[in-house]
């Protein structure tokens, strides 16, 4: 828009968005300042553990999603045979009265397989069979990108879940949560096992061995913080190495039945677990193995089944994530089959509610990031010539997914079912034509040109081993971007969350893959001895940080941190160049965007979860870094949102310094 249609937003901008300041200064604390009249206002839903920011964008969509799922239902008439196959799940998984005279009868059915392992001898021969029954499994196998050589595929193998929210959980400065935590599994557990035809000694026995095996794992699998490092999971080994050991099972025998041979190579992506293998799998622990799978795949299972087991089953999580509600019918109908369908979904919703028009305008903005971050590479004054010139070559390989595909992927064809079945039968048969499909993907080049996220998500993401970026429809409005904002707002909002996403490529993950998306170190030793002191630096700066509902860990979450200041970098350097640019704007926006209202249990939770920091610490955090910021609002020493350890003199007005 013009510069003098940003001067009247401007303007009605200051008269109507300014905060009353009686009780916070904007010096002391942003976050608060600029949301603390929404936060009084919002609600959080019953069946929600937050509201506001990207929740909030997400709930309108659903909404609206919903209202056309029934109207495409009621009238019978669909746009394509996608959205007509998405909604007849919608319109299955919404009656109330088949799913009650199924019962828990097809999930029992499915669990009845255990019942054919006799031993580790066949288990091996069963572990296919097992898989495409989505029966939990003491290891996973998986086709993924060859993080080395990202236009081939690979083998990967990894450990199973455990029942707490994260293996963390299991270390002994957390023993007074857990003991907790598995105390409100233990009940669910029991209630659910109760609807089984187990006797009621057999059903106690069955949980005991289950957490007795998830004990056995619990110390072994990796936590969120360790999985947050990616690249640290590529540890490929040769066939042979890795039967020796899994040596209490047949493991070539599995490899051969998944994929008609034996591959050379397997990516063990956790080999603390696989090297201790032997004591979680072997004839001592088969029965409790057995036993776990049993409980928790019928905890999994619950939600496809009769309302009263729909409701038992999220008893645990809703109790952990403090949300006193279970969503409703019409709402897990959609969700269901919006996730199984995402990318038809995506693609209608992007379509009719972003547009091309928009999408070319978005876009636009995204090759400006892109030439300005070159820009500012290139006039960097600390990095080598030869790690800049591979910086640049980097972005200058980025891809771009704006809003939504051009056309959904293929398997979307191959996912049809029987109307006639139950709920819990229709869902398996189209996972498992997923999994299938998977497998398949091995002897496969790789497709850059899939899209990581549908168009119908609030979110977006990097890909490092594609070296792109995925902006989907849902995330592109207010407040991250409309074309009401001004420039300045939308620089705040979407612009400096692209930023975030290219920085990416630069972190201390991605810092370690080249302009293909390949394991490969670009830097000379020089600068990766400063990339790894600036990583420190990151850590420290969060690391410690005491809040009401918990300690914050620097080195988890420092990644998206480091992601979040390269985003401000780059937009504040945009800023400079754009007419009438208001830096009052664009902090006030940049705080607006994290504004959430959550439940205390699931703040915690996020503390032990979420790679990002706390909402309040990322819009608080990252402006102190820069200048603009200092000399916008006029911070002082003596102001809380001053870092005094980020200037060497004795004026932050110094830009030397």
């Amino acid at each position: 828009s013009s510069a003098a249609s940003d001067v009247y937003k401007r303007q009605i901008y200051r008269r109507t968005k300014m905060i009353n300041t009686d009780k916070v200064r904007i010096q002391d604390d942003l976050y608060t300042y600029v949301n603390q009249e929404k936060l009084a206002q919002l609600v959080i839903p019953d069946d929600q553990p937050s509201v506001g920011g990207f929740q909030t964008l997400a709930v309108d969509v659903e909404k609206t999603m919903i209202n056309e799922f029934k109207e495409m239902c009621d009238k019978e008439v669909y746009p394509n045979h996608y959205l007509e196959k998405a909604c007849t799940l919608f319109k299955i998984a919404k009656n109330v009265e088949k799913k009650e005279k199924d019962g828990i009868f097809p999930a029992l059915k499915n669990l009845s397989i255990l019942d054919k392992l006799e031993n580790l001898d066949t288990f091996s021969k069963m572990y296919k069979t097992l898989m495409l029954n989505q029966l939990p499994l003491p290891f996973q196998i998986m086709v993924e990108t060859d993080m080395k050589n990202t236009k081939q595929h690979c083998v990967c193998i990894q450990g199973p879940s455990v029942i707490l929210p994260d293996a963390s959980y299991y270390k002994e400065e957390m023993m007074q949560q857990k003991e907790m935590i598995l105390g409100i599994w233990t009940n669910m557990a029991k209630m659910i096992m109760a609807k089984t035809e187990l006797s009621p000694e057999d059903q106690n026995q069955y949980i005991e061995d289950t957490l007795a095996f998830d004990r056995l794992i619990g110390s072994l699998v990796k936590t969120s913080e360790e999985w947050s490092e990616y690249v640290e999971i590529y540890h490929p080994m040769k066939v042979s190495k890795v039967a020796t050991l899994l040596k209490t099972i047949h493991f070539k025998t599995i490899l051969k039945e998944l994929f008609g041979f034996i591959p050379e190579t397997i990516i063990v992506t956790e080999p603390r677990y696989f090297k201790n293998f032997i004591d979680v799998l072997n004839a001592e622990t088969f029965e409790l193995y057995k036993h776990w799978s049993y409980v928790t795949g019928l905890i999994d299972s619950c939600s496809l089944l009769n309302e009263e087991l729909r409701e038992l089953g999220s008893t645990y999580y809703r109790a952990i994530a403090g949300i006193p509600a279970n969503t409703s019918i019409e709402k897990f109908a959609y969700q269901l089959s919006s996730q199984l369908y995402a990318e038809p979904v995506g693609l209608y919703y992007g379509e009719k509610y972003f547009g091309e028009a928009a999408k070319k305008d978005i876009t636009e903005i995204v090759y400006q990031i892109i030439d300005t971050y070159k820009l500012r590479i290139q006039e960097n004054e600390i990095l080598e010539p030869a790690t800049k010139e591979k910086a640049i070559l980097k972005l200058s390989k980025v891809g771009v997914k704006m809003g939504y595909p051009d056309k959904v992927q293929d398997i979307y064809d191959k996912l049809v079912f029987n109307a006639e079945d139950t709920l819990y039968n229709i869902v398996h048969t189209l996972k498992e034509i997923k999994i299938l499909e998977n497998l398949e993907e091995l002897t496969k080049p790789t497709d850059p040109k899939k899209w990581a996220m549908p168009g119908h998500m609030v979110n977006a993401c990097y890909d490092p081993f594609v070296n792109d970026i995925t902006f989907p429809a849902a995330i592109l409005q207010a407040p991250f971007y409309s074309i009401k904002q001004t420039r300045s707002e939308n620089l705040g909002g979407i612009g400096a969350v692209i930023g975030h996403e290219i920085s990416h490529a630069f972190d201390s993950n991605g810092a370690k893959c080249d302009e293909n998306g390949n394991i490969n170190n670009w830097w000379t030793k020089e600068d990766k001895k400063r990339l790894n002191t600036k990583i420190k630096a990151m850590i420290k700066q969060f690391d410690g940080i005491e809040l009401s509902w918990g300690k914050v860990n620097g080195k988890f979450i420092v990644s998206e941190n480091m992601a979040d200041n390269g985003g401000m970098a780059v937009t504040l350097e945009i800023m400079k160049n754009t007419p009438h640019a208001s830096y009052e704007e664009y902090f006030m926006n940049w705080a607006k965007i994290w504004c959430m209202k959550a439940k205390t249990e699931f703040l915690q939770l996020l503390l032990h979860l979420d790679v990002h920091a706390p909402n309040i610490l990322r819009a608080n955090i990252t402006p102190r870094n820069f200048q603009e910021w200092y000399d916008t609002f006029q911070v002082k020493k003596m102001d809380k949102m001053y870092i005094c350890l980020l200037y060497t003199s004795p004026s932050p007005r110094d830009p030397k310094t």
